[in-house]
């Protein structure tokens, strides 16, 4: 299934990775109140590639879907989950809501030459 002709408002890992080095924004969306449970940090988070003219493009997993056309979004449960993912994604700080509704944005630094 072509992701941009069946749902255009998302995106899978590669295009994300293509959006935010092209200037869009990282917002990372607490969907659920984080607690601590020993050393780490639980709760549960989306992200979303967002333009500067308020396009936004959810990321969603690129693994198998449990019914034909099913597109899951993919969610992070652990504030580690979200900073590997963001790391991974070139950045180099990681700001995490806490608190359900709570939003944050990331911009990648350019590049020096």
């Amino acid at each position: 299934m072509d992701l941009e002709k069946e749902a255009p408002n998302v995106v899978t890992e590669p295009r994300f990775r293509d959006l935010v080095e092209s200037g869009y924004q990282a917002e990372v969306v607490c969907k659920a109140d984080a607690f601590k449970k020993g050393p780490s940090w639980y709760g549960l988070w989306i992200v979303r590639a967002v333009s500067d003219e308020g396009m936004e493009k959810l990321l969603v997993t690129a693994r198998t879907r449990t019914t034909f056309n099913d597109i899951k979004i993919r969610e992070f449960k652990t504030v580690t989950g979200v900073v590997s993912f963001l790391s991974g994604m070139g950045f180099r700080n990681a700001n995490i809501p806490l608190e359900e509704g709570q939003r944050t944005t990331h911009r990648l630094t350019p590049k020096a030459d």
